[in-house]
């Protein structure tokens, strides 16, 4: 990379708010029927811009994490289905570039904060998760990626180990063996921390992430803030009970709402609001943990106005709120319509700084800077973007064109794998445009636009990248992309 174009305290802060299993429809400025209102994000949306067609890169959270931070689509990664467990090893792999590394390089200060379920070299004696040992260093974290410091979990809220984790050492010895067997205050049986308790992790990330503001200096900083919530469990505090309106999901969404308000609230406080970025998303769509059928009941709809939840190929599986505000460069109230991915972050921040980004790094992404200056673009700003559900199928996007290549959801929405009606076509297209709820299958009709997109799935996939730039290489090796490459041609 070339050398720095700009003193490091003239380049702004950015922090990147990532809640966990938010539905694109919680967002009130997004969803004007939501009945969940959240006052602080559609503050935020007023102050910056509101992005109606942002996704993240695989329907659940491990591979989304992954390409949020590294720029390349998970699915280049060894994860090619599922996520991680909390005992899971590190999915990033050595030496490959982050949005972390890339801005501490740059000048950054850079921390972690909250949910990382990108897998840890555990200190252990054996396969087991009981032949841990808790009092050893934990290897290749967040802190082995780029990032500074470190606060948090390893994995969801519902996944054992149930530790806090600062940098590479748990900050209590489990004592306890802990279950959460409430059908939305659920999480698995597992070692628990003398100092953990499920209900004060997001108030205790909260805190944390708040010190990190009011610790700054005159150096900036990148503030990477994975909520935990409001994945389950689901346990809003008190002061959130019943306030929604709808139920204990609607609730726990609000105090998500109030953690961003307090974010805003400090940046202010400590006189950097101007020159911070502010980024808030989701790692993918609601979850059906969330009660669906009691919230359509009483009139909300987690995923909108689209097909399917969280895991799913469908678009509530993978699309997402997205809003950014920096009272500097963003033009208030702006609304962006174009197609953006949550992997574009590495370009965009690389493109902040005056960085190229080398070719073995970013190969999924794509600079957001000009559309969050206003400037003016001469065609899409990306070519297309490809989407995973939890089974490991694909989707890819040209337009208003989607191709999914499956013959049901991929994930947890009837048609769910293995059940989709006899002589279903193994293949579906939608052009979003006329059908954004993806119910007429155009696979039939279009079999111009199914080959052009396999055409393209292909060449994505041979090229090891999605941008112009040096060929690569994805894990899995020949045989796995040529399957992959051919998999829609063959199917359908």
């Amino acid at each position: 990379m070339k050398q720095m174009q700009a003193e490091p305290s003239s380049r702004p802060n950015i922090i990147y708010i990532l809640a966990d299993d938010m539905g694109y429809g919680d967002v009130s400025c997004l969803n004007t029927q939501s009945r969940i209102r959240t006052p602080h994000l559609d503050r935020m949306a007023e102050a910056g811009m509101r992005c109606t067609d942002a996704h993240s890169s695989s329907a659940v959270c491990t591979p989304s994490r992954y390409s949020i931070l590294t720029g390349r689509y998970n699915w280049r990664s060894s994860l090619k289905k599922g996520v991680f467990n909390g005992y899971a090893g590190p999915l990033i792999e050595p030496g490959r570039m982050t949005v972390a590394s890339l801005l501490k390089e740059a000048g950054y200060r850079t921390a972690c904060i909250g949910k990382w379920h990108l897998g840890f070299d555990w200190h252990s004696s054996g396969p087991e998760a009981s032949d841990v040992d808790y009092t050893q260093p934990i290897k290749n974290g967040p802190t082995a990626v780029g990032f500074d410091y470190f606060y948090g979990i390893s994995a969801s809220l519902d996944m054992p180990p149930y530790v806090y984790i600062e940098n590479d050492r748990v900050t209590a010895l489990p004592n306890r063996i802990t279950r959460g067997d409430d059908e939305m205050a659920f999480w698995r049986e597992g070692p628990t921390g003398a100092d953990f308790r499920h209900e004060e992790v997001l108030p205790r990330c909260t805190q944390k992430a708040l010190e990190t503001i009011e610790a700054a200096e005159d150096a900036p900083f990148f503030l990477y803030f994975p909520l935990p919530a409001p994945h389950t469990p689901i346990l809003p505090s008190a002061a959130f009970e019943g306030q929604s309106g709808t139920n204990r999901y609607g609730d726990f969404v609000l105090m998500c709402d109030d953690v961003v308000g307090q974010m805003v609230a400090k940046l202010e406080q400590c006189g950097i609001s101007d020159r911070t970025i502010v980024m808030f998303t989701s790692d993918n769509g609601c979850s059906p943990k969330a009660n669906f059928p009691e919230l359509t009941a009483l009139g909300h709809h987690p995923s909108y106005r689209f097909r399917g939840t969280k895991a799913d190929i469908y678009e509530g599986g993978h699309r997402v709120p997205l809003l950014v505000q920096w009272p500097e460069r963003i033009q208030a109230g702006s609304v962006s319509h174009e197609t953006v991915c949550l992997s574009d972050l590495l370009a965009t921040a690389a493109d902040i700084v005056g960085e190229r980004l080398p070719d073995d790094a970013g190969e999924d992404s794509v600079s957001n800077l000009p559309l969050w200056l206003g400037h003016p673009l001469d065609g899409p700003l990306r070519e297309a973007v490809v989407h995973h559900s939890i089974n490991g199928s694909f989707s890819i996007r040209k337009g208003s064109w989607k191709l999914e290549l499956c013959p049901g959801s991929g994930g947890w929405s009837d048609p769910r794998p293995g059940q989709e009606p006899p002589g279903a076509p193994s293949i579906q297209l939608y052009d979003l445009d006329d059908d954004i709820g993806e119910r007429s299958n155009q696979q039939a009709a279009r079999s111009d636009v199914v080959e052009e997109l396999l055409a393209l799935l292909a060449a994505y996939v041979r090229d090891g990248r999605s941008t112009p730039g040096a060929r690569q290489s994805n894990a899995g090796g020949a045989d796995w992309e040529q399957g992959l490459a051919w998999m829609g041609r063959e199917n359908g």
